[in-house]
């Protein structure tokens, strides 16, 4: 039954997108934060970020472009700071270093879109679940009963995590709409794993336990999640995050049966709460290794699919259907490759979204990786920003 609830409202949501891209943005005055007043908070302009433009539909001479992880290890700068700044939770929860960190990228390469420096385990402390990286996270207290479930808070995303809204408001300050602000969280599930498992899993032992043999307990866990998740997206948009991404990093490790059910259903009901409040917030979902699920992907409605490098371009648009912008899906490997190469890669890529007919975000297909060359990273960036004079 639950399976059945979750695909058959396609058709309606398809509609009402339509509906949504051929109205008036000036509902976002109501849905905007008071404390960032850009010209884009109230009404749809030509002065708008590209990125912003892009999304609604409107006429532009290229897809914008951003890079999923584009400020962070790879560049040196971030090395360098890191030198100083040893703990990540001191770089992401620091306003001053967070802002710092965020806009590294977008002096060196001036992408379409800064995204927040943060991690999708930030609001967990204020779910009464601690956890630490060290370096990578650590839950303190994996919740592995329906007891722990019940000790899980409703999250005050001011209250836990003032830092977060504070570092969008200066960047949305800084940027202007010279760029679109970013902000992003983790899907239920895969915040799940990371809960019950006590941190990173090689074989998900722990959740996978859980979900078949006492499913009732991860159900619990996962609706509070997505509750907590929903008001943590407004939180951010109310900060000054233009478009949110939703995460949902091991959601591929379900059979496609099993994330009808624990994965699925509560993507969308994020996605679903959030559009009573913020109808206008433009919500991107990722899923890494996501091949075997983009027509479910399509079936939780966001706004934005983001494709990763297992899917050929045109395939998933063509499985998805042309009412989603797009984002994707160069490989980053492609990164490591000569600048000819890459100028290669990334032409393909747009040219398969204009050929599909569809609004896309140039992006990669997972996140930059360590050790990517800078001055290849910033190739990458010059060809998308002149892909228009390369058609």
């Amino acid at each position: 039954m639950q399976t059945k609830a979750f695909t058959s409202a396609r058709p309606q949501r398809m509609a009402t997108l339509k509906a949504q891209r051929a109205t008036s943005v000036a509902v976002r005055a109501t849905a905007a934060p008071a404390v960032v007043p850009t010209p884009s908070s109230a009404s749809a302009s030509s002065e708008d970020p590209l990125m912003l433009r892009a999304l609604r539909g409107d006429k532009v001479e290229r897809p914008p472009v951003w890079m999923m992880r584009q400020a962070g290890r790879y560049q040196k700068v971030y090395q360098e700071l890191c030198k100083k700044h040893p703990t990540f939770r001191e770089r992401s929860e620091r306003v001053d270093l967070a802002v710092e960190i965020s806009l590294q990228p977008w002096h060196a390469f001036k992408p379409d879109g800064v995204i927040l420096f943060s991690d999708i385990l930030t609001p967990l402390p204020g779910m009464n679940i601690p956890f630490d990286m060290a370096p990578g996270p650590i839950i303190m207290d994996p919740i592995r009963t329906m007891e722990q479930v019940e000790k899980v808070t409703k999250l005050d995303s001011e209250a836990a995590c003032p830092f977060v809204g504070e570092s969008l408001r200066q960047l949305r300050s800084y940027i202007g709409n010279q760029a679109a602000v970013l902000g992003f969280v983790g899907a239920p599930f895969t915040l799940a794993t990371y809960i019950v498992e006590g941190g990173s899993s090689k074989n998900f032992a722990h959740i996978k336990k859980m979900a078949f043999s006492t499913p009732e307990v991860l159900h619990a866990l996962l609706d509070k999640l997505a509750d907590n998740v929903a008001d943590y997206v407004r939180y951010q948009a109310d900060a000054g995050a233009q478009v949110v991404q939703i995460f949902d990093s091991w959601a591929s490790e379900l059979q496609p049966q099993d994330f009808d059910v624990f994965s699925g259903p509560y993507i969308k009901k994020v996605i679903d709460s959030v559009r009573k409040t913020h109808p206008n917030l433009p919500i991107i979902l990722y899923i890494s290794g996501s091949g075997g699920l983009l027509e479910r992907m399509a079936a939780a409605q966001p706004d934005i699919i983001s494709l990763d490098q297992s899917v050929d371009f045109t395939d998933g648009v063509r499985r998805c259907g042309t009412n989603f912008a797009f984002q994707g899906n160069m490989d980053p490997g492609v990164l490591f490759g000569s600048k000819e190469f890459i100028e290669k890669r990334v032409m393909d890529t747009i040219k398969a979204a204009r050929t599909a007919g569809v609004r896309h975000v140039m992006n990669l297909g997972h996140g930059v990786l360590p050790g990517t060359p800078e001055d290849h990273v910033g190739h990458y960036f010059h060809v998308a920003r002149t892909a228009h004079e390369r058609m």
